[in-house]
């Protein structure tokens, strides 16, 4: 599926000249939008930038993007780890 916008023609020019592949760009900043909004995980922002999920996280912290990891999802992964730790043979 392809999704297409209007810019008028002097800014498109200036755009592309400034920042190159403006599909790309257009793609990687709805990317981050979605995913600053809660709207997409980090894993569907890898699937859509074509990337794995560490790659992604990276690309993220370079583009001053804090994940989205709250104080709930901290305490899950503690429980978590908890029961492997406990259920791991001495």
């Amino acid at each position: 599926m392809a999704v297409t916008f209007s810019l008028p023609e002097a800014m498109e020019q200036a755009l592309r000249k400034e920042l190159g592949d403006l599909d790309q760009v257009a793609k990687e900043s709805l990317a981050v939008e979605l995913y600053r909004q809660g709207q997409i995980s980090i894993g569907a922002l890898a699937r859509l930038l074509g990337m794995g999920v560490i790659e992604a996280d990276a690309w993220l912290a370079r583009h001053g993007v804090p994940l989205n990891y709250s104080s709930e999802d901290l305490e899950r992964d503690h429980k978590a780890l908890d029961r492997l730790f406990a259920e791991r043979p001495q």
